[in-house]
């Protein structure tokens, strides 16, 4: 069975950095674009970066440019969000999300940035 599990939110203070993994299991990881998105509480849930199969193209949303980085490690079934100079608008779930053929969501991870 396909399962995509986070790891790696938690509680951060402003100017601060985290690591978010998403791995798989189940499936041919090497396949799948792989994105992560968030969604913060009472709004919608946003697109924050996208890396293609072979991690020869990554996309990020205006808000997180030049201070998030997204990468990937298919020989361990892995994609990855480093968030640096975190700010309270960065607290949220974060999604990893899975896309070849069909796609697949993880069940989240909590982020929250406060002092």
């Amino acid at each position: 069975q396909a399962q995509f599990v986070e790891s790696g939110g938690g509680l951060v203070q402003p100017g601060g950095s985290l690591r978010l993994s998403c791995t798989a299991s189940g499936v041919t990881f090497s396949r799948y674009r792989m994105s992560w998105y968030r969604q913060a509480p009472g709004q919608e849930r946003e697109l924050v970066a996208a890396i293609s199969s072979a991690g020869d193209s990554i996309s990020y949303a205006d808000s997180v440019k030049g201070r998030f980085t997204i990468s990937r490690d298919n020989a361990k079934n892995t994609a990855y969000l480093q968030m640096n100079s975190l700010q309270p608008e960065d607290t949220a779930v974060y999604y990893c999300h899975g896309l070849w053929l069909r796609q697949y969501w993880g069940q989240g991870t909590h982020v929250t940035v406060s002092s």
